[in-house]
């Protein structure tokens, strides 16, 4: 993340613990479909955690579950929640190192359209994962949003309300995936997000 965008998930942060999820449903089909995924032994990275629910919620099923993020009052809010000794929190950029790696699992939920770099951040991620492993990701494509929700961006942005972002296009975060080395195997989309892609891709063996 850039620094304005470390600021604005700060400034955000109290506000955005505290808002009910928008979509009950779909979150809870994108957890279902994530958990059928997992294996009780798994290491999991989670990259953008923010928060923390998504962590707390699938952690406790897997061997290891370290989630990331670089605002510091994110980071604060995820762990003072109950439950959180059953995670591993830790302060750092989406491409950072981490000494656990191989990973057999990484997430990135909402991630790769706010960080400064994705093709740097995804090349981080595959030099992390093991061979054979799971790259699962959501992510927000901007620039397929009709042209008057893309018309008032500039002006959330202007008034504080979004952060920075990369306006993807659903072909672009494909390719950008791709790129890095991995191999998609599904695609799809939960209830009426049709514009935030969930893509399951695989590290070749």
């Amino acid at each position: 993340m850039s620094a304005d965008q470390i600021g604005f998930w700060d400034r955000v942060a109290d506000r955005y613990a505290a808002r009910p999820v928008r979509d009950v449903a779909a979150y809870e089909a994108m957890l279902a479909e994530v958990a059928a995924r997992l294996h009780p032994g798994d290491k999991v990275l989670e990259i953008g955690c923010g928060t923390g629910s998504t962590a707390l919620r699938l952690g406790p099923g897997v061997g290891l579950w370290l989630a990331t993020d670089l605002s510091p009052e994110m980071h604060r809010i995820a762990c003072a929640k109950p439950g959180c000794a059953q995670v591993q929190f830790r302060q750092t950029a989406a491409e950072a190192r981490h000494a656990e790696a191989p990973f057999d699992v990484i997430c990135a939920f909402h991630i790769l359209h706010l960080v400064p770099d994705a093709a740097a951040t995804l090349a981080a991620l595959f030099g992390q994962l093991k061979p054979g492993g799971l790259f699962l990701s959501k992510t927000w494509c901007l620039a397929d949003l009709p042209f008057w929700m893309k018309a008032i961006l500039p002006l959330l942005r202007l008034r504080g309300w979004m952060p920075p972002a990369r306006a993807l296009r659903a072909p672009e975060l494909r390719a950008l995936i791709t790129a890095a080395g991995f191999v998609i195997e599904e695609e799809r989309t939960f209830g009426k997000g049709a514009h935030s892609r969930y893509i399951v891709a695989r590290k070749p063996v």
